[in-house]
């Protein structure tokens, strides 16, 4: 898959038997549609609320960030913004292909998670073994 921010190949990196496209060069992820979701199961944060049908019935976020195209059809992403203050900006394709995250933004958002998982003593832990330093933002 051809990253829609640096336009080169993306690898793929599996986690839990989860496909994701990463781009090794601005280190943003693409979930196809229902990946999120089974991210975010795997690592039992539940109740979340995030899925892509939902986030399409939300009003588009206002941004002056470019609209990126979708890998998969070429269509212009709708901006969305999910998480908790502060909110995440992502892309999600119009007629459901997935999700994009630029970089550190994945990092952000299951951060955010594990965060309102206080209860749960392994919630960062969890949060670092599967993200590693894979999906950080380079500053």
């Amino acid at each position: 898959m051809i990253c829609p921010i640096c336009k080169v190949e993306m690898a793929v990196v599996e986690q839990d038997q989860i496909e994701l496209d990463y781009c090794a060069r601005c280190h943003g992820v693409w979930f196809d549609a229902g990946e999120l979701e089974l991210l975010l199961e795997s690592m039992e944060f539940k109740g979340h609320g995030l899925s892509l049908e939902k986030i399409l019935s939300q009003p588009g976020a206002e941004s002056d960030e470019k609209k990126h195209r979708c890998p998969i059809c070429g269509r212009k992403m709708k901006k969305a913004h999910i998480g908790h203050h502060p909110q995440v900006l992502i892309d999600a394709c119009p007629v459901g292909h997935g999700l994009w995250f630029d970089g550190g933004e994945v990092h952000q958002l299951v951060g955010q998670l594990a965060g309102k998982a206080a209860g749960d003593t392994g919630a960062e832990e969890k949060v670092t073994s599967f993200l590693g330093e894979a999906f950080k933002a380079e500053k």
